[in-house]
């Protein structure tokens, strides 16, 4: 079960309260019955194996998004292999704790691809020499199976990733997560609160209606103490492919992501304009990196991920 921080909601009086799953704002809620018994206060055993588990990853990336539909996976694919590129000595990955729609196996050119499980734990999926995979995605008998889990098994599943995928020695592990601020969330941080995280990277589109929820995710990362790397203006502009043309399709009426990060005190790290030639990559499988270096896309994304590894530097 998820650890909740001390500076959760007010209804909610936390696993390490007294008053865990006595008051009237536990009624109903699966976990009262764990609360109340005192078991949540117990220090939780996977903490520790997480935090052997990656001692050999320098870099752990949280990739966050408060809303769905901003282009959060398809970042945190460019990341990985723009950091797989920059560092072609080093070994890089990504895993997938998106455990309902995992779609970083299609987006990685590694749909179908099956994981294999060792004495030293689970293999991931390498997609090529320095750059390797894992998602739920790999054990589903079927890609278009239904994952219908309650919170509990989906969080059994995030502590098994985490402790149990033998990476090898990492430079980057770069964590792409569903939309929101619950269970996968919670249970990420609480895992890797031993492991230690580089810090979370936030990708949000212009509008205000995303960045309603980006403004969530701030104060989620602040609450279970996540260090925040930057935010990620995605889709800021259309760059039309033949003519260059820059089209604003979701106009930033409040200022967008800049005029956000100076109010919420957060580095902006760039924009990144909308392509359909990277969606077409994506769709396919394909690194649009190397394989389209000169668009616009691709020079702004290497200008934002100079700023991501000169962040990263910074950590002890």
């Amino acid at each position: 079960m998820a650890d909740v921080p001390a500076e959760a909601p007010e209804h909610c009086p936390g696993t390490q309260s007294e008053d865990a799953g006595k008051v009237s704002a536990c009624q109903g809620c699966p976990n009262q019955a764990i609360c109340s018994s005192g078991a949540a206060r117990e220090p939780d055993p996977g903490i520790a194996e997480v935090q052997v588990r990656l001692a050999t990853v320098k870099h752990k990336i949280l990739v966050l998004s408060g809303k769905g539909g901003v282009g959060k996976t398809t970042f945190s694919s460019l990341l990985s292999r723009g950091l797989a590129l920059n560092n072609s000595e080093k070994n890089v990955a990504i895993l997938d704790l998106d455990i309902c729609g995992p779609s970083v196996p299609r987006v990685m050119g590694a749909l179908g691809e099956q994981v294999h499980q060792s004495g030293s734990g689970w293999s991931p999926v390498y997609v090529d020499d320095n750059l390797a995979v894992m998602s739920v995605g790999f054990l589903l008998s079927n890609p278009d199976s239904a994952v219908i889990w309650r919170g509990p098994k989906k969080n059994g599943l995030i502590r098994q990733f985490l402790s149990s995928v033998d990476w090898g020695e990492l430079e980057y592990l770069i964590i792409d997560t569903p939309p929101g601020t619950s269970d996968e969330h919670l249970s990420a941080a609480q895992y890797l609160s031993g492991a230690g995280v580089t810090g979370a990277v936030l990708v949000t589109t212009p509008q205000e209606v995303s960045l309603l929820d980006v403004r969530k995710e701030v104060d989620f990362c602040r609450k279970v103490k996540i260090p925040i790397i930057g935010v990620v203006e995605n889709m800021s502009s259309f760059v039309c492919p033949k003519c260059k043309f820059n089209s604003d399709i979701f106009p930033a009426e409040t200022g967008g992501a800049i005029k956000m990060c100076e109010e919420l005190d957060v580095p902006f790290l760039g924009k990144l304009p909308l392509d359909p030639q990277l969606a077409r990559a994506c769709d396919e499988g394909r690194n649009f990196l190397s394989e389209l270096p000169d668009t616009p896309t691709s020079q702004e994304f290497s200008k934002l991920l100079k700023r991501i590894e000169e962040e990263c530097q910074k950590q002890p």
